[in-house]
């Protein structure tokens, strides 16, 4: 299991570092597109959706012609705000009052809203890169750093369950040393960036630079609690399913939806506080 995690990042490292090093815009479109139409496809899956194939194909085109050939680059704020919103008003509720039955009509409602919202994180997903592949990798790697802090605090002090009825292995103890890993590191970037310039085109830096630490040190905290969420709510949805993974795309991953739950609240909600900056 162990060695085909390993070949699968090793793959996936090799295909996306090069077109992220070599800043190639049309190479990068094609990848997004097709991971956008794996993601959607899955997220239909975790609905029960039969007709999942074909809803994930109409998405895709449209996704690519809008933001690729058409002017959906042009409202992106409104894209980014939309998934903020929903997240609040939508689905953090839902981690404590619950989803919808499978067969009804409330259920299909909020596969069609979960659908805007990866829309919504691939949106920003372009818009990070556009601004630098550096400053996307910034904003991602402060998810990955959550959830290491998360699972190595969680191990190693998690007494209390923080949500046992959708995913009992995650704690208090370890939300909040994914937290202090997430400033920790931050602030290592913000003082190491004056030594190394290279560092300057970071999120971190740029927020602290722009906003000052109080301002910076409370959006890295609400990106860690959304981080949270976003991984809370899609183990809610498979456990509601009745399933393990989103899907086995990735051998000894899952699925698409399975490497990016927490990164689908994060990412529009980053985007939004880069456009303010």
């Amino acid at each position: 299991m162990l060695k085909t995690r390993i070949i699968t990042a090793l793959v996936l490292l090799a295909v996306l570092l090069p077109v992220l090093y070599l800043n190639y815009f049309p190479a990068f479109a094609v990848i997004v597109t097709l991971f956008f139409g794996a993601a959607v496809w899955e997220s239909f899956r975790l609905f029960k959706n039969r007709q999942s194939l074909l809803i994930a194909g109409a998405w895709t085109a449209a996704f690519a012609y809008a933001f690729f050939f058409g002017n959906g680059l042009s409202q992106l704020n409104f894209w980014f705000a939309l998934c903020v919103a929903i997240w609040l008003i939508r689905f953090v509720p839902s981690l404590a009052t619950g989803l919808p039955p499978l067969d009804g009509l409330g259920n299909t409602l909020l596969s069609l809203v979960y659908s805007v919202t990866i829309v919504g994180c691939f949106v920003a997903i372009i818009a990070l890169f556009m601004h630098s592949p550096l400053y996307l990798l910034s904003v991602m790697a402060l998810v990955w750093i959550a959830d290491i802090g998360a699972y190595f605090s969680g191990k190693a002090f998690g007494k209390r369950k923080l949500a046992p009825s959708i995913s009992p292995g995650k704690s208090w103890e370890g939300a909040i040393g994914g937290g202090i890993a997430v400033l920790a590191i931050a602030a290592i970037t913000i003082f190491a960036a004056p030594a190394a310039p290279w560092l300057q085109d970071t999120f971190a830096v740029q927020l602290q630079l722009r906003r000052g630490w109080p301002m910076t040190l409370l959006v890295l905290l609400v990106l860690v609690a959304a981080s949270i969420v976003g991984d809370l709510f899609e183990s809610q949805l498979k456990r509601r399913a009745g399933i393990k993974d989103s899907s086995n795309l990735l051998p000894g991953h899952g699925g698409v939806l399975d490497r990016i739950d927490a990164l689908i609240p994060v990412l529009p909600f980053a985007a939004l506080i880069g456009a303010w900056l």
